[in-house]
This record gives structure tokens, C-alpha cells and sequence, in this order.
């Protein structure tokens, strides 16, 4: 992943990550970070030291003499030890007497295999960087299938070109399973512009491309300006706005020039289910394009433009189930009715699970199964959420929870409970704390509500201050604007298709557990209104889906006490919902 310890020594029963600072006179507070970043990662990702001791250790070389603590945490990772070059000696002595276990083999520690589970902003860092996927991904066999649907895609891709055909691949995946991940692969494998399988990745999501942007940027132009290379931040930008679009602006280009094919041959649409349906891409066209009258929806629109090229082209859509959160998001059937209905000579290539309800394809996906150009293919369906590395099932969990599947939701979170730790909390301050404890080195954490919450403002949690992603989700944690902070929190859209390692989510009464199912509430003036249209109860409980599934390691929920002498903010309104999630077995932080 791009890190690089200076030293480990395999002592005895213990594993020491030594940073060297040559020079220094303090122990600043980055530098412990970077000790204790590698530490962790020893822990989390590589097979021998999941059970061994790991002490990360601080030598700024210069610097005057601290008192030397070796403070271990729960799974026996230490707290950064800080020591100058005189006393290195001492301080290793000292690691050994305090440690107990047995003596490790070292050479057999340095064969063992290191398998990361990136956040998607680590994962497109190093793609960019011109590692592949196999190089930044698990290798066990419940992630297997991200390396299988990578080939397959690959493939396909190669085949379309070879026989001069054109596919469409729908690829699906439980939320976190690595479906962006997969894309971004293809995308960076095929990003030369000269080559003839050039492609680019396409979102709609644009808080996600934001962020995705300004970290490859940031990364590309510190990398060159540490090989003392002349450059400006813009120039770095230029080949990441290519390579990374905004699906809208690549569906504009379509519209300047009516007859020429797109510059690539493979394009991938994440969250494809997100594009836009007929009556919301008709609305744009007539208000901000000024054409009145237009008959396409987003979909056709773009099989449209990729079918002007003459001889081939791939269409990849990964799809996310339960993921849809906004009006006017036309979902995964849109796609399949297009080729159906308009390019029947266009291949579809359909993952097996896209049947499954959450992806909302209807028997749109049975006329399409009917036709001879459809192949159904287990390899096109990621299954395990790598997410976390701590619980696989959250995703699970979460489903359940919402589903009000109470025994399937008790099962799954007894299985996680004890790698991917769930509390419950009435004090917001007791939250932030609990999420600030558990955090370690610089794993990110954050607040969230969703974009509904409006009764949060007593507890200081306004969701209408507008959360630039970018400093949110980059921006280190003496900056204000961060996550780090705790102040600001995101919502499910600026959020989706984004992770933190530990989250603070905040539940407010517009989605309320009323003891058998879910009852849907909108702000409005001084009071909630129920929300009584399907499609928008259906984009509040999947709001609730994504801010539940963002965290890496664990979450804290807090749900508001409420008062008695404020009508929108009843008790009643929230002791429902805390008492549903007390009794699927959460404890609560006391």
C-alpha cells in the first residue's frame, strides 16, 4: 500500500516496526502517527502477526530523553514508544521483559502473506500508481471473487474487440464487496489515451469523483515533487479529470457533437442504478440544455453514444443494491430496457444475483433472460463486503436490521460483535469520545446523519451546513473542516460510495421503529409530516443503509433522548427506535 517501515526486528516474542526520524530533536505528532499506521497494519493485514505482540517504536535520533511507557491495547498492539538514538537500546530491552509468549520464528514471520483491505481512496491511490489489484487486495478465499470478476471483465473487454461486438456487463455486489474497486482496476489498467482499449471510469456520484480527484492529484503531485520535478498541482489534475469523470459531463459531450462516438471504447458507470430515468433527464434537457422534447432517458441515451462507435465497445454498470437515495433515479431496469428495446445487437453479459430484490430489476430482468444475446454469469457478483476486515456481514446485519428480520439481524451481529464492535448511546458527547478511544494512528472517523435529520440542531448537528467531501474526507485532523473534528456531519450523499474507519452515526425521528416496521417523517416548517410516496420511503431507509455501512471497524449510534418539552423532538419519537436496537442485543455505552 505504498507504506514502508525503516525496520522490524522479530525479538524474542515480539514484533518491533522502528521508524527512524536521522536529525530530529522532537517527536512530532505525524511521525507517532506513521510508527503506529504500520504497527496496525501488521496487525490487520499480514498473517503472522495477527496474534503476536507489536510494539511500534519512535527514534528521533536528537531528540532529549521521554519517559519510555509500553501500554498495550486489546489486541495487543502497543502504543507508540518515543526514544532517541542513546537509549534505543534500553528501550528494546525493556519491550522484551514486559512482553509474555512465545518465541516467533522469523523467518517463517517473513514468509507469511500480507493481504490489505484498502479504503476505496488507498485503492484508487495505488492503482493510479500503477499497481494492480492483486497487489493491494486480499488473497483468502471469501475475497477471491474480486481477482475472478476482474479477469472475467478483462476478458470480455478483450474478446469485444477481437470479434468486433459489443457488450454491456452488469456487474453486482453487497455494499462494500469492492465493485469501485474492480472498476477502477479496469480503468487504470487501460488508461493510456494512445491505446485501443482505453477506458474511463464514470460516476454520478460526485461527492465520490471529488474526492477521488483531489486524493490522486495530492498524491501525484507530492510523489513528483519529491523527485524534485518542476510541477503545479493543475498539470497533475489534467490526466485525473480524464481518467476519472463525472458521468453527467461525459453524457454532455455526447450531446455537443450528435454523430461522433466517445474518444474511449470501455466505459464504466458506478452505481449504474443511479442514473437518471426519462422524466428527470427530459427535465434537465428542457431547463438547462434547452431542448424541450427529449425522449431518452439517461441509459439509452448513453448506450446510445457508446453505439455510435463502428466496430466495438463495453459498457461495464456496477450496480449497488438498496443504493438508490435520490428523486428521479431510474435503477438498474432502465439499462436492460434500453437494450432491449433499442439495441438488441448489444450483448449483455448479467450477473446471476441481479435477480435479487435490492437490485430492483422486476420482470424487465426475465424478458431480458428470454433473449439469446443475455449470459448469466456467477463471476459478474461480488459476495463478500471487504469493507471491514474486521466482520464481513455487516452488510447483513444492517439488511436485517432494516428488514426487521430481528432473529437474522440477533445472529448476525452476535457473530460480529466480538471483531466489529456496535454500541448504542443517548449522549452524544459519550459517543464522540467512544469513537475518538477506539480510534488508533490516523484512522479516520467521522459523525453522519441523514440528509433528513433535521431535529439534531439542539445537539449541534446541522445537517444544512453544506460538508465540502474533500476536506471531510482528506483533509488532516487539525483541520476543522475534517471528519477528525466531529463537528460537521456527512450525509448519505456525500458519503456513498466512501468509508471511514470508525463512524458516529446520528438517528433523528424521521425514521422511527413503531414496534412492527418503520414509520417514514419529513421536517417541514415546525413539524414532521409522514412521507406516504413509496419511492421516497424507499430513499430515506436505504439513506440509513449507507450511513450504516460506512464504517471500517465499528460504529457508535446515537440516538437522542428527545424531550418532553419540545413536540418535535419527543421522546416517544426516539425511544422506539433505541429500544428495537437495544433488543437486537447492541449494547449501550454507559
Amino acid at each position: 500500500m505504498g507504506r514502508r517501515v525503516d525496520v522490524i526486528l522479530v525479538l524474542n516474542s515480539v514484533i518491533f516496526a522502528l521508524e527512524f526520524k536521522v536529525g530530529e530533536t522532537s517527536y512530532d505528532r505525524p511521525a507517532i502517527e506513521q510508527v503506529w499506521d504500520y504497527a496496525l497494519d501488521l496487525k490487520n493485514f499480514h498473517e503472522a502477526s495477527h496474534n503476536v505482540a507489536i510494539a511500534p517504536i519512535l527514534v528521533a535520533t536528537e531528540a532529549k530523553s521521554v519517559s519510555r511507557n509500553f501500554e498495550a491495547d486489546a489486541d495487543n498492539v502497543y502504543r507508540p514508544v518515543l526514544t532517541n538514538a542513546d537509549n534505543l537500546r534500553e528501550t528494546l530491552e525493556l519491550g522484551l521483559s514486559i512482553a509474555k509468549g512465545s518465541a516467533l520464528d522469523a523467518q517463517a514471520w517473513a514468509r507469511a502473506s500480507y493481504r490489505p483491505t484498502p479504503t476505496i481512496i488507498e485503492a484508487a491511490r495505488s492503482l493510479y500508481a500503477q499497481h494492480s489489484v492483486e497487489a493491494i487486495a486480499r488473497f483468502d478465499a471469501g475475497a477471491q471473487n474480486l481477482h475472478t470478476t476482474s479477469k472475467r471483465i478483462e476478458e470480455l473487454v478483450d474478446e469485444a474487440r477481437a470479434t468486433g461486438q459489443k457488450f454491456i456487463c452488469f456487474v453486482t455486489g453487497v455494499p462494500g464487496a469492492g465493485k469501485t474497486l474492480v472498476g477502477l482496476n479496469i480503468a487504470t489498467q487501460r488508461r493510456d489515451e494512445k491505446a485501443p482499449t482505453h477506458a474511463v471510469f464514470l460516476s454520478g456520484n460526485g461527492p465520490l469523483v471529488a474526492v477521488l480527484r483531489e486524493a490522486l492529484t495530492r498524491d501525484e503531485y507530492f510523489r513528483l515533487k519529491a523527485q524534485k520535478k518542476k510541477v503545479t498541482k493543475k498539470k497533475c489534475a489534467t490526466p485525473v479529470k480524464a481518467f476519472i469523470q463525472n458521468v453527467h459531463h461525459f453524457r454532455d459531450a455526447g450531446l455537443t457533437d450528435e454523430k461522433a462516438p466517445p474518444p474511449e471504447h470501455v466505459v464504466i458507470f458506478d452505481e449504474a442504478q443511479r442514473a437518471w430515468n426519462l422524466q428527470m433527464t427530459a427535465n434537465f434537457m428542457k431547463r438547462k440544455k434547452g431542448r424541450p422534447g427529449f425522449t431518452q432517458s439517461e441509459p439509452e441515451f448513453l448506450i446510445s453514444y457508446m453505439d455510435r462507435h463502428q466496430d466495438w465497445a463495453v459498457i461495464i454498470c456496477l450496480v449497488g443494491g438498496g443504493q438508490e437515495i435520490n428523486t428521479g433515479e431510474a435503477g438498474i431496469s432502465a439499462w436492460l430496457n434500453a437494450v432491449i428495446e433499442h439495441f438488441p445487437r448489444w450483448k449483455m453479459f448479467i450477473s446471476s444475483r441481479l435477480h435479487d430484490s435490492e437490485y430492483a430489476a422486476n420482470s424487465t430482468l426475465e424478458v431480458a433472460q428470454r433473449t439469446a444475446q443475455t449470459h448469466r454469469e456467477d463471476s459478474l457478483h461480488l459476495a463478500v463486503s471487504m469493507r471491514s476486515f474486521r466482520a464481513e456481514n455487516v452488510s447483513a446485519f444492517v439488511k436485517a436490521l432494516l428488514d426487521c428480520e430481528a432473529n437474522a439481524a440477533r445472529e448476525a451481529f452476535a457473530e460480529l460483535r466480538a471483531r466489529f464492535p456496535i454500541v448504542l448511546a443517548r449522549d452524544l458527547d459519550k459517543a464522540k469520545s467512544w469513537v475518538r478511544s477506539h480510534a488508533r494512528g490516523s484512522e479516520r472517523f467521522g459523525l453522519l446523519a441523514s440528509s433528513k435529520a433535521m431535529r439534531l440542531k439542539p445537539h449541534a448537528v446541522d445537517i444544512r451546513v453544506d460538508v465540502n467531501p474533500v476536506h471531510y474526507f482528506l483533509n488532516d485532523r487539525d483541520d476543522v473542516r475534517s471528519s477528525y473534528y466531529l463537528e460537521d456531519a456527512g450525509t448519505e450523499f456525500q458519503v456513498q460510495g466512501l468509508e471511514l474507519d470508525w463512524t458516529c452515526v446520528t438517528w433523528d425521528a424521521d425514521f422511527r421503529f413503531s414496534g412492527s416496521g418503520w414509520n417514514y417523517h419529513d421536517f417541514r416548517g415546525s413539524s414532521w409530516n409522514n412521507i406516504k410516496n413509496s419511492d421516497n420511503r424507499n430513499y430515506l431507509r436505504n439513506a440509513y443503509r449507507v450511513l450504516l455501512t460506512r464504517a471500517r471497524q465499528g460504529m457508535v449510534v446515537f440516538v437522542p433522548q428527545g424531550s418532553a418539552t419540545d413536540p418535535t423532538r419527543s421522546p416517544t419519537f426516539y425511544d422506539s427506535t433505541f429500544n428495537y436496537l437495544k433488543e437486537l442485543g447492541i449494547p449501550e455505552l454507559v
